[in-house]
């Protein structure tokens, strides 16, 4: 039988995403390109590992954000305010299927940028999102750092998340997104990382501290 995306080369293996069987070359050039590919296909889990690495030799620095320091220490002192930013990320992407790795880190850079800003000369010039995607996600991580902020003012009297945290969790995030995506159109192995770290009955209350693992 021909492979029933091409119709030319010979079938191989079985693709969950067309829910049919494929050649290798289609699987290889279609692969979070035109596909959604659910996470758990093990020709994806495969191939991630090598396009990730090449993804990051490809990355320009400048997306990381090189300028805005992140000590070793902030993951172990602010690991409720990480945790809770990976739950709001991983909730917005379990609502909508076409939201991809792409929409968090062009959220999480839009977002990291506004802060920047913010931090460093006391302005609010807040950097627009360009998608409803991304927009989604701006709004999660809003929302819980509006609620997070009001628990501790509940309890404390004030608030002890300054904008400057903020700014480091975003970049912290937005570093481990570049991290772990594999760079394609419709990649999300950044989201499938926080869906397997952060399950969706654990999402759903409180945050008991971070199950990030740094890559």
């Amino acid at each position: 039988m021909s492979c029933a995306i091409c119709h030319e080369r010979k079938e191989k293996r079985f693709c969950p995403a067309v829910h049919d069987k494929i050649c290798p070359i289609c699987c290889g050039t279609e692969r979070e390109v035109t596909l959604d590919c659910p996470g758990e296909c093990p020709y994806l889990q495969q191939a991630r590992k090598n396009e990730n690495m090449n993804h990051l030799r490809e990355l320009d620095r400048d997306a990381l954000m090189p300028d805005v320091e992140v000590p070793d220490s902030f993951m172990y002192e602010r690991e409720a305010l990480l945790g809770g930013m990976s739950v709001a990320i991983a909730q917005a992407g379990r609502r909508d299927r076409q939201i991809y790795d792409r929409d968090v880190i062009a959220a999480l850079t839009a977002m990291a940028k506004t802060y920047e800003t913010q931090v460093k000369s006391g302005l609010i010039y807040e950097q627009p999102t360009t998608s409803a995607a991304q927009h989604a996600i701006a709004a999660e991580i809003s929302k819980m750092l509006q609620e997070m902020r009001k628990v501790e003012e509940q309890h404390r009297g004030y608030s002890t998340i300054k904008d400057s945290d903020v700014l480091k969790a975003l970049v912290f995030s937005l570093r481990l997104a570049l991290g772990k995506t594999s760079g394609r159109p419709k990649s999300r192995a950044f989201l499938d990382f926080l869906f397997a770290n952060f399950p969706e009955k654990a999402a759903a209350g409180a945050p008991e501290g971070s199950r990030i693992i740094v890559p």
